[in-house]
């Protein structure tokens, strides 16, 4: 009798709301499906509009998460539940939530503070958090890295928020510091003008400011010379390595010796 008492009343529940359901079920299906296309062409318009992109990948998330929650709201108050007593019950048990996620609330936060204040943006090359590489979206939560050999880094905001970082794009120039030794019984005057010629030869480095060339430091083995040259962010890598070559090939043709760690020994035979 229990039995059959609850096969009839699950049978009258299931006539009574399924249609309901399987109705909320479609309207969610197509519901995400139509949030989905708004995010895109609202992306899609952001990139063509004068919009920092930096801006557009995280309206573009928390435009995403948005739309979705809306759209469950509608299906819920479909199915016949009270949407503001669900609304009440959902805050209440967000603050539970919120309390034991309050690492992703800082990361949120630590969004919003790298959009207001902008320490860097899409695009820019940056070290931090033990990374270097190139900022290649800004979400709500994190900002993705790809480093120079094309590894995806995914860091927190609130760590990139709250901690030191530098940015190597943020000035349109850059200083290139290298330093080149050459043997104590080599001419300076000879080195320098030499090391100024190679200079003078390569185009992208800058006439101004004036490049440097400077007798850093007489070392235990070699006579160090710091040359210190201007040029614009794109040229850094390039320069830094070519110049070691250049140097390295000059100081041969002229007889310049580039010394390395020795050691005499001086044998007494008593």
């Amino acid at each position: 009798m229990d039995l059959q008492y609850y096969l009839e009343k699950g049978t009258k529940l299931f006539e009574t709301y399924a249609p309901d359901v399987a109705y909320a079920l479609v309207v969610l299906v197509i519901g995400l499906w139509v949030a989905g296309v708004i995010r895109n062409r609202v992306v899609k318009g952001l990139e063509k509009s004068s919009v920092d992109k930096t801006l557009q990948t995280f309206l573009g998330s928390f435009l995403g998460i948005l739309l979705k929650l809306l759209v469950v709201l509608s299906v819920i108050r479909m199915v016949g539940i009270n949407v503001i007593s669900f609304v009440a019950v959902l805050s209440a048990a967000t603050f539970a939530i919120g309390l034991a996620l309050q690492g992703s609330l800082s990361n949120f936060a630590g969004g919003v503070m790298i959009l207001m204040f902008k320490p860097f943006k899409v695009g820019d090359f940056i070290d931090a958090a033990g990374y270097m590489g190139t900022v290649n979206e800004i979400q709500i939560f994190n900002t993705i890295l790809k480093t120079p050999d094309n590894k995806t880094v995914i860091i927190p905001n609130s760590v990139l928020s709250g901690n030191s970082l530098v940015n190597f794009s943020t000035e349109a120039t850059r200083r290139v510091d290298m330093s080149f030794g050459i043997g104590y019984d080599d001419d300076i005057k000879a080195a320098k003008e030499l090391l100024a010629k190679i200079i003078k030869e390569d185009d992208r480095i800058l006439k101004e400011p004036e490049p440097a060339i400077l007798v850093a430091e007489l070392a235990d083995s070699s006579v160090n010379f710091a040359v210190r040259v201007w040029c614009n962010s794109s040229d850094y890598w390039g320069i830094f390595f070519d110049m070691q070559e250049k140097v390295k090939l000059e100081f041969d043709k002229a007889d310049i010796n580039i010394p390395y760690p020795q050691q005499d020994v001086h044998i007494i035979n008593k």
